[in-house]
């Protein structure tokens, strides 16, 4: 209230008594006749009477008075020279009727109170941000610095919203993005980097950000392009630190850390979130319950296959390949042809890591085992 009295002093502020039902009226008045809706100023026009009123205890709030027909300059980092006229705005309730201070007077405050020197806020604010500059002037401060971020947009351009669309951090690590790579792409959004790198760590960042390469476009936020680039950490990691991240992404499956450890080499260039690796390597923990092609037919042909298979001395994945291939020739069945039949076989599906690599992994006795039983699953 002490700030507030102090505007009232210096005639930038007013006394205001007028009903809910008066300024409803003069808000349609004003909608009716195609202006933009806002106070009239009476009691400004009547400020000693007013206060007459407000001494004997009537309701009142405290409005901002903004003078007219002025046109409102501020500096801003991103959107350079912005000129609001007047005009276009109303007298701000500084002091509600409660007597608590409504944000506009409270932020101005509080922003000069604690020496703030940028204000970095949202495109949403720049309408108001005129009122704080009055508010400011008014108070004989100096003006802080003020930066407009664009807003973010969906790739059809439309406002990205919370009730819509997922704006928690927490979200995207929940689906398995790496938080390294969710600060780089958001760092690019409405920013460039000087030597136009789209990977960078946060230190990088730190060191080369400047409010001056940030565009007042709204970007957009592209989903795809997160996820590409998700992948790109992923890839970069080294295989240890990845084991322990899909460990503790999937702690509740309690994975055995020796098969993630040896499945990181086939596997880290083709999945481009956390969420990616179970789908993709379940078969290396599970016998397969379903099969993406139909075996019946290759009953005899699997049965070879086993019979080979648990001939190997060497269980090694060129081993493994050299003699698949040789059988697969015996039995004049083309190269592509017999290792989807093998490869469905051992995991169920059509696209997998490497397959001999991943029966390295399996090893010799489950491998053979799963085309001996699998006649239990497709009879």
């Amino acid at each position: 209230m002490k700030y507030a009295k102090e505007l009232i002093e210096k005639g930038k502020a007013y006394y205001c008594i007028c009903s809910k039902e008066r300024l409803d009226e003069v808000r349609k008045k004003m909608i009716a006749v195609k202006k933009i809706p806002k106070y009239d100023k009476q009691c400004l026009s009547v400020q000693d009477e007013v206060k007459q009123k407000v001494e004997k205890g009537e309701k009142y709030v405290i409005r901002l008075n903004v003078p007219e027909h002025f046109d409102v300059t501020f500096e801003d980092i991103i959107r350079k020279t912005v000129t609001i006229n007047t005009d276009n705005l109303d007298d701000q309730v500084l002091i509600k009727s409660d007597g608590y201070p409504t944000y506009h007077l409270a932020v101005v405050v509080d922003d000069h109170l604690m020496k703030i020197s940028h204000i970095i806020r949202a495109e949403e604010w720049i309408s108001s941000t005129p009122k704080h500059v009055l508010l400011y002037q008014a108070f004989g401060w100096e003006l802080p610095v003020f930066a407009h971020l664009p807003i973010l947009r969906n790739p059809d351009r439309s406002k990205l919203s919370k009730r819509k669309n997922p704006v928690w951090a927490s979200w995207y690590l929940e689906q398995g993005y790496i938080p390294e790579a969710v600060l780089n792409y958001l760092a690019l959004m409405g920013w460039s980097h000087p030597q136009e790198k789209e990977i960078f760590d946060k230190d990088e960042f730190v060191r080369v950000f400047s409010l001056e390469r940030v565009s007042p476009v709204g970007p957009a936020f592209d989903p795809v392009k997160l996820e590409w680039m998700n992948g790109q950490y992923i890839m970069r990691i080294n295989n240890e630190d990845l084991k322990f991240k899909i460990l503790e992404f999937y702690k509740d499956k309690k994975l055995p850390e020796g098969i993630v450890e040896k499945t990181i080499p086939l596997i880290k260039e083709r999945i481009k979130k956390l969420s990616d690796y179970y789908p993709l390597c379940e078969f290396y923990f599970k016998k397969p319950e379903k099969y993406e092609l139909d075996l019946k037919d290759n009953k005899d042909l699997l049965k070879k296959i086993s019979e080979k298979l648990g001939s190997i001395k060497e269980w090694k994945a060129d081993d493994i390949g050299k003699s698949m291939i040789d059988l697969a020739k015996t039995e004049g069945i083309s190269n592509s042809k017999f290792f989807m039949i093998l490869r469905i076989a051992i995991s169920g599906k059509k696209i997998t890591p490497p397959l001999n690599e991943s029966m390295e992994i399996l090893g010799q006795v489950e491998s053979v085992s799963r085309l001996k039983n699998i006649k239990n699953v497709i009879l």
